[in-house]
């Protein structure tokens, strides 16, 4: 009637210790460790701590974590200087440090 809908899929649960608080904006048990990964990865970096560094380490590795964190759309200068130095990425690589700006700002469109 309203088209096709999409079965519900329960998330694949955390098979991980991580604490709740670093999800303060979201259902922690509505995170899924495979469709999540790059959220569960941001926020261990951004405000987790060695513990839970080393259980999303041991989980994802090191190329999973590389390739996520490169498409992070935000990372405040902490993490950047950490993954760029701990995981070798240049802040070339990094989505969040790349910043496109216009041929023609928008001040310019009043002097032609």
């Amino acid at each position: 009637m309203y088209g096709h809908t999409q079965p519900y899929k329960k998330p694949i649960m955390l098979s991980f210790s991580i604490r709740k608080e670093l999800f303060w904006d979201i259902d922690f048990n509505k995170l899924d460790q495979t469709l999540n990964k790059r959220l569960i990865i941001e926020r261990v970096l951004s405000y987790g701590n060695l513990s839970e560094l080393k259980t999303i380490y041991q989980f994802y590795g090191k190329d999973v974590i590389t390739e996520e964190i490169k498409k992070a759309g935000y990372l405040d200068p902490k993490t950047i200087a950490f993954v760029t130095g701990y995981f070798g990425i240049k802040r070339e690589e990094l989505k969040c440090c790349i910043k496109k700006q216009s041929d023609s700002p928008f001040w310019n469109c009043f002097n032609p």
